[in-house]
């Protein structure tokens, strides 16, 4: 006999009727449009409304497998990181020279303004 495949909603009915009641609440909420993103905008895509639905059940305690997106995600951006923290030192020690240039410059050109006013 072949192996049992499991399913995406989880292998146990508990795991089935989370996801079920999750998905059927944030599906509503997309369809009316009540349901908003992290940020706090609207969701306008099906698709992402059906991964903010598998994240909820998630986080309840449904037994569905991670997301493989976001372990490319995770990977990603600790390699970016790494890499934005040596490119910063650089790049403060050169730019406080700079601002500090225009910012007397400013201050000049505002009081030259100001007397000229006058």
């Amino acid at each position: 006999m072949p192996a049992k495949k499991k399913t995406s909603s989880g292998s146990g009915p508990k795991s089935k009727r989370i996801v079920k009641n999750k998905m059927q609440k944030v599906m509503h909420e997309y369809k009316h449009h009540e349901l908003s993103s992290g940020r706090g905008g609207k969701v306008r895509n099906p698709k992402q409304a059906i991964a903010i639905g598998l994240s909820e059940a998630r986080r309840s305690g449904a037994d569905i497998p991670p997301d493989p997106n976001q372990r490319k995600r995770a990977a990603k951006k600790g390699a970016t990181k790494k890499k934005a923290t040596t490119k910063k030192t650089t790049k403060k020690a050169a730019g406080k020279k700079t601002a500090a240039k225009k910012t007397t410059s400013r201050k000049t050109t505002k009081r030259a303004a100001a007397k000229k006013k006058r």
